[in-house]
């Protein structure tokens, strides 16, 4: 081996550790936001209370999340990526543990505060070690590996917590983030560079109240828009509150010298398309797979939760079976091209998932699940690849963060479509439940609103991304 590759290839390799480190956390903060849901009724009971009331530690987990998560870069600037990260980790892992032992539901409801709290740092703040650590022709791999967790988790996530709460305890689900918090904790205290900490840069507070209300405000709005109740007066308060607050923080970050919202990256081309537009408008499409997929399967199909939770696996399968190929496949063809193609494919497999029936053959449909994880995998890793592809380095703190923020949009977003068409198209039909009709609309929508953003795509210069794209 030559002298001079060592260490570069030193570097590769300590990046590549890094990477996993930050994904194992990922994995455990996106897990615990998902396997909750099943276990509601479950958590309920042990405090007394019904499945609705103890929805609480839901909200307050988004909401706590949603608040400070643009604090995040300021945050890692002011005292170290490393350090906060290491906090971010442990104090997700004390509030998992406080969780598990909480003696009411009180002291519950804190610990999910705290969690949220910590949730918020760990994903901005990890992506951008990711970001900074790796050398640009590795970063396709890099953040594939970052990506997985935010594929695989809401996929597993709510039937590995009905599975838990139904043969164990609801309190082992966060019980179990302990060892993995712990482990997270040594790991990133041991291969995470020690940097010194940047020029102090003034506290944006008034940046920080807007930016917080006015996302706090509309993943809370976007959820209810979900809800049972989707036109009532505190949602549409909500998600009028979070409209003016975000236009306030924007009008605000265009007039002080250094913003909290730092807007910078959205004028660069491929990180705006990527985050704020066709990448965007993607994200909602593919958010409301793993929301409709298992009612349809339960609601329209008539399946026990067991063998709607199977078909799930299919569909997750297909995720990790294309895992291994993105690199390849977008070295190959470029950035350009695998967004045109795979997002019409993508398309294809949301408008099919509409055309399925009870009485179709099996293989068919498990076909076709795959097919359709295997689109969203290459999506997923080709947009959150090509937003970071030309961001200089100075302003990387600032797009992870914003870009962090509009993915929670987008996820409540699409939650939010898939729930509203249903309940649209059930009282359009004058029916007294949803039934499979009401799916097959909502999946045509989505697979319109995919197409659509492939369409954006198609303005990408062939180029773009070649700085990550190309072999070093």
């Amino acid at each position: 081996m030559n002298d001079n590759a060592r260490p570069e290839a030193a570097t590769e390799s300590a990046s590549k550790r890094i990477a996993l480190t930050v994904a194992a956390a990922f994995f455990m903060e996106t897990l615990d936001a998902t396997v909750i849901v099943t276990a509601l009724p479950a958590i309920g009971a042990g405090f007394g209370i019904g499945a609705l009331d103890a929805s609480l530690g839901v909200t307050v987990y988004l909401i706590a999340m949603a608040a400070l998560v643009p604090a995040a870069g300021w945050c890692a600037g002011r005292f170290g990526a490393r350090r906060v990260f290491a906090l971010a980790v442990g104090t997700f892992t004390l509030a998992s543990l406080a969780c598990g032992l909480a003696p009411s539901f009180e002291v519950f409801v804190a610990a999910r505060v705290l969690q949220g709290a910590a949730a918020a740092f760990m994903s901005p703040v990890g992506r951008l070690v990711v970001l900074r650590e790796t050398p640009k022709h590795r970063l396709i791999e890099a953040i594939g590996t970052i990506t997985w967790p935010g594929l695989i988790a809401p996929v597993i996530g709510p039937p590995l917590g009905g599975l838990i709460a139904t043969h164990a305890s609801w309190r082992w689900i966060f019980l179990l983030n302990v060892p993995l918090g712990l482990v997270g904790l040594w790991l990133v205290m041991r291969l995470f560079p020690r940097r010194a900490d940047a020029a102090p840069v003034r506290f944006d507070a008034t940046g920080f109240v807007l930016t917080a209300i006015a996302l706090a405000a509309l993943v809370e709005g976007l959820t209810r828009l979900g809800g049972p109740q989707p036109g009532s007066a505190v949602t549409l308060g909500l998600l009028a509150a979070g409209v003016v607050t975000a236009l306030a923080a924007v009008w605000h970050a265009r007039r002080v010298a250094t913003p909290l919202l730092d807007l910078r990256a959205l004028a660069v081309p491929t990180y705006a398309l990527a985050t704020a537009t066709a990448g965007f408008v993607s994200r909602i499409a593919i958010n409301a797979s793993p929301f409709l997929l298992p009612l349809m399967f339960q609601i329209g199909f008539g399946m026990s939760a067991f063998h709607g939770g199977s078909m799930l696996l299919v569909y997750m399968a297909g995720n990790l079976a294309m895992k291994s190929a993105t690199t390849a496949v977008l070295r190959r063809y470029g950035f350009r091209n695998v967004l045109t193609v795979n997002g019409a494919i993508c398309a294809a497999t949301l408008f099919g998932c509409g055309l399925l029936s009870p009485g179709d053959p099996l293989p068919l449909m498990c076909v076709l699940l795959f097919v359709a994880g295997m689109a969203r995998s290459m999506n997923f890793t080709a947009i959150s690849t090509l937003a970071f592809a030309d961001v200089p380095d100075e302003i990387r703190a600032g797009a992870s963060t914003l870009g962090t923020m509009l993915q929670q949009v987008s996820l409540a977003l699409g939650v939010a479509l898939g729930a509203m068409v249903l309940g649209a198209s059930q009282a359009l039909r004058g029916a007294p439940a949803v039934e499979l009709a009401d799916f097959r609309h909502a999946w045509y929508v989505v697979g319109l609103l995919m197409a659509i953003a492939t369409l954006m795509t198609l303005r990408l210069d062939r180029q773009a991304g070649m700085a990550v794209s190309r072999r070093s």
